[in-house]
């Protein structure tokens, strides 16, 4: 298991939010665990002293630009970079130092696959530099895909052919389990178990985790097909649950044993 750390940007600031209130009809209801004295730099340079690398940083609506381009700045080769990525900016956003681009909402349209959309983009920047954000929310028993900083649901679901489908435009899988982001109440155990069972690419799950348990359920249930990214329960984001220093060790054994 590789830790994957993140930035994640709102409005300029390093903050922590609970991914289901994220909302722009109704931006007064956001839940927000922390907000960074520290700049985006300031954990991008952290992570790269680590050489901690595939970790991401994610946009959050406008204002994040500034941000987004000095934590890649801090370490230009080393951070994924997603939220509002198009056809029109991509490539400046390689340019500007990401190792790769992450998409969603941009390649669905009226909750289905834009194909013709997904495969410019592989033409434009290349299978190899582009990751696919599949993050979801469970609805009638299954995990559907949702955009728009996870506010509407797609009707693509996460089942083990369209993740196939999926591998083919892509280099990697970035899927957070939106219904517990933030909460810091525990993994998606389910979703868990189905990616370790049916991924074929390089996968971070993200969503819940608490402690060193949870990182151990996750290399556990996902059959160590997994990588992990943690927000809010680390130390360095206002947590009491892990400290980031445990968690960097902890990946390093798991990595160490295989």
């Amino acid at each position: 298991m590789k830790f994957r750390p993140c930035i994640d940007l709102h409005n300029g600031s390093v903050k922590q939010i609970v991914g289901s209130s994220l909302r722009d009809d109704t931006p007064e209801g956001l839940q927000t665990n922390f907000v960074a004295e520290k700049s985006s730099a300031y954990f991008a340079e952290m992570y790269r002293r680590d050489n901690l690398t595939g970790g991401h940083i994610i946009k959050l609506g406008p204002g994040n630009d500034a941000a987004a381009r000095a934590a890649l700045q801090a370490w230009p080769g080393g951070m994924q970079v997603g939220g509002g990525i198009t056809l029109d900016n991509a490539v400046d956003w390689l340019d500007f130092g990401a190792s790769h681009v992450i998409v969603t909402s941009c390649v669905f349209k009226n909750g289905m696959v834009d194909h013709d959309y997904l495969t410019g983009l592989v033409e434009k920047v290349g299978r190899r530099r582009l990751v696919l954000d599949l993050s979801c929310r469970r609805r009638d028993g299954k995990y559907y895909i949702v955009t728009e900083r996870w506010q509407n649901f797609t009707e693509v679901a996460i089942t083990p052919q369209n993740l196939e489908k999926f591998a083919k435009c892509c280099d990697e899988f970035l899927i957070h389990a939106a219904d517990v982001e933030g909460r810091c109440q525990g993994i998606e155990e389910e979703l868990v178990e189905q990616l370790g069972k049916w991924v074929t690419l390089p996968t971070t799950y993200a969503g819940g985790v608490r402690n060193l348990d949870d990182l151990d359920r996750i290399e556990r249930l996902g059959g160590g097909r997994l990588d992990a990214t943690i927000g809010s329960a680390l130390d360095i984001f206002g947590g009491s649950g892990l400290r980031y220093d445990d968690a960097v060790a902890f990946c390093r054994r798991t990595r160490l044993k295989k």
